[in-house]
């Protein structure tokens, strides 16, 4: 457990309280100093040298993107059924404090949460309107492992929500991400999200809590698509799989009345007993008859020690951090952002609601991602050529 030694007062800043950069400000910007000045009474400690910006007319074609107007029409879609929390759309000033931040790194890394998601139609756990809200408790590790009964509800509900979860598009922000990412404005990036919806987006960030996307083999490791396990589920219950299917017959994917049936964060919905009870099968190991799991962090477990020790070093060795719609509550993803601020990074959130970090991570962003990263490719002097 990390120690927090001499908290910060949270930063957040309001509208009020600052006036808007000129765009001299923008075309030559001595960091250390400027930056300082930016946040106001804050310190951050500041990037090495000094970045001279072009100003270019340059706009960001993103492949797949939806215009402005079809990207408000999704989200005014998802905000009615409550996945996204409240939030009010991301000012200029907003828009220009997350390009500064941008701009200024050499080395940026970025940790995404459950925040990106929402947008797809994911729910979260954590926001107001998420999972926990409702009551709901994931399964642990430790249940999965011990109990038959628990392991037959948690596939039957994941077998479930298979089709639905992976009927989720990215988003307007994972394909910002991607843009910056290719553009080479982003050093390493990390996500806590097991829905895969960043490499389908064209990013391939290291995925710190696992995929639902692979099926592991508790006995031997042995490791295998999650896809092929679908079908061996099928194939040991094909009228328990046909009944289950039969459920979202003619309902558009994503849309509550597909099962009438709660979603979940990680794939799986809510599904009455009748449904997994009684004559479903787990498929085991074909290597070794062992039990098999997604190949996911639950909760109660710890994140593999390799990929843990990727993540730390590379927080301590970037010089700004960036936390995306996570509320950082869970140790794997606090730690990453503690580690980034003692080594001296500059570090930024931006999440609806608050996060672990507010203490002392001194900008503090209060939106969207979907309304506010595809703003920041079009604002100011980030250099960065149309995708093709």
């Amino acid at each position: 457990m990390l120690e927090i030694n001499e908290p910060f007062t949270n930063w957040n800043h309001n509208r009020t309280e600052m006036p808007l950069l000129t765009r001299q400000f923008q075309s030559f910007f001595p960091i250390g100093r400027n930056w300082n000045a930016l946040i106001g009474r804050r310190r951050v400690t500041p990037f090495q040298g000094f970045l001279k910006a072009v100003q270019t007319s340059c706009r960001i074609s993103i492949p797949g993107n939806s215009s402005r107007r079809e990207e408000n029409v999704a989200l005014n879609s998802l905000r009615q059924k409550k996945l996204v929390p409240d939030a009010e759309p991301p000012s200029h000033r907003d828009v220009e404090l997350l390009y500064q931040f941008f701009d200024q790194s050499k080395k940026l890394m970025v940790l995404t949460g459950a925040g990106i998601s929402t947008e797809c139609g994911i729910p979260d756990y954590r926001s107001p309107n998420g999972a926990y809200s409702s009551g709901f408790k994931p399964i642990t590790h430790q249940e999965f492992l011990r109990s038959i009964r628990a392991r037959r509800r948690y596939w039957a509900r994941s077998y479930a929500g298979w089709r639905r979860f992976t009927a989720a598009q990215p988003s307007a922000a994972h394909l910002a991400l991607a843009s910056l990412e290719k553009a080479g404005r982003i050093n390493f990036m990390i996500t806590q999200n097991v829905d895969r919806l960043h490499h389908r987006a064209s990013s391939n960030p290291l995925e710190l809590h696992g995929t639902v996307y692979s099926v592991v083999c508790l006995d031997c490791g042995f490791s295998f698509s999650r896809n092929l396990f679908q079908d061996q589920v099928k194939a040991l219950n094909p009228k328990w799989a046909a009944a289950i299917e039969s459920l979202e017959c003619g309902s558009t994917p994503g849309s509550d009345k597909s099962f009438g049936m709660k979603q979940r964060p990680d794939g799986d919905v809510e599904i009455d007993e009748k449904f997994w009870e009684e004559d479903f099968h787990i498929p085991t190991c074909e290597k070794c008859n062992g039990v098999l799991k997604p190949d996911v962090v639950f909760f109660g477990d710890n994140v593999p020690k390799e990929r843990a020790d990727i993540s730390i070093e590379a927080a301590k060795e970037c010089d700004a951090f960036l936390v995306l719609g996570s509320s950082v509550m869970t140790m794997s993803a606090y730690r990453l952002v503690r580690a980034a601020h003692e080594a001296g990074a500059a570090t930024a959130i931006v999440n609806v609601g608050v996060t672990r970090a507010d203490d002392f991570v001194p900008l503090k962003i209060n939106a969207r991602l979907g309304e506010i990263l595809p703003r920041v490719l079009h604002f100011g002097s980030l250099i960065i050529p149309p995708l093709h």
